[in-house]
C-alpha cells in the first residue's frame, strides 16, 4: 500500500527539520509506537501496536534512519514481527521538510507491506483509515511540540491512542456513506 501526504505546519522549517532529528520525540508523536533501543548509526529498536479493527498486532522489529541536512529530507526503513498473530509488516518512508508561506511543509511517502492475519484489513479500507488517524495524531503532537516553551513542556508531549472500536466504526461509516451516495449518483 503507498501512502503519501503533504502536511503543512505552522512552524518554521528549521524547528520542524530539528523535531525530525529527535527520534526519541518524533517517536512520541506516533500513536503506539515505543523506542526501546538505540543501537547507533540510525538504527533503533522499537515496537508499534496497531489496532486494526477487532485485532491488535504489536510489531516489534528494527528501523534505519538516513538524513540529509542540507536538503532536509530523510528515509527510515523499519520491519517488525507480531509474534503473537504471525503478521510481519515493513515500512519505508521518505520525508522532506521545504519552506511554505504558512510555515514548513512536510511530504511523507511511505511503501507499507503487510502479510499475515493483519493484511486481510488493508482490503476493507481500515488501513487507510488508520493511516488517515495517525497522520491527524501525529501531526497535532508536532504542532504541540513545536509550541511548547521548555523542552521539558515539549518532552511531556505524546499522541494519543487510536482505539481499535472506533477506528473500525470510522471506517464502516465512511463505507456506508460511499454507499449510499453512489447509489443516489446513479438516478
Amino acid at each position: 500500500m503507498q501512502i503519501t501526504e503533504v502536511i503543512t505546519v505552522k512552524r518554521d522549517p528549521e524547528s520542524v527539520w530539528k523535531l525530525f532529528q529527535d527520534i526519541d520525540g518524533l517517536t512520541q508523536c506516533l500513536p503506539g509506537a515505543e523506542l526501546t533501543e538505540d543501537k547507533g548509526d540510525g538504527a533503533y529498536g522499537g515496537k508499534v501496536v496497531v489496532k486494526l479493527g477487532p485485532m491488535t498486532a504489536t510489531f516489534e522489529g528494527e528501523a534505519k534512519v538516513e538524513t540529509d541536512h542540507e536538503a532536509r529530507t530523510g528515509r527510515v526503513e523499519g520491519r517488525g514481527v507480531d509474534r503473537r498473530g504471525g503478521s510481519r509488516g515493513q515500512v519505508k518512508v521518505t520525508y522532506a521538510v521545504a519552506d511554505h508561506e504558512e510555515g514548513a511543509q512536510v511530504t511523507l511517502d511511505a511503501a507499507v507491506t503487510l502479510s499475515g492475519a493483519a493484511a486481510q484489513f488493508g482490503r476493507t479500507g481500515i488501513i487507510k483509515e488508520m493511516s488517515n488517524r495517525l497522520l491527524g495524531e501525529f501531526v497535532d503532537c508536532v504542532e504541540a511540540k513545536l509550541a511548547a516553551s521548555t523542552e521539558e513542556e515539549a518532552a511531556e508531549v505524546s499522541a494519543g491512542d487510536v482505539g481499535g472500536l472506533g477506528l473500525f466504526l470510522t471506517s464502516f461509516l465512511s463505507s456506508i456513506g460511499k454507499f449510499f451516495k453512489g447509489l443516489v449518483g446513479r438516478k
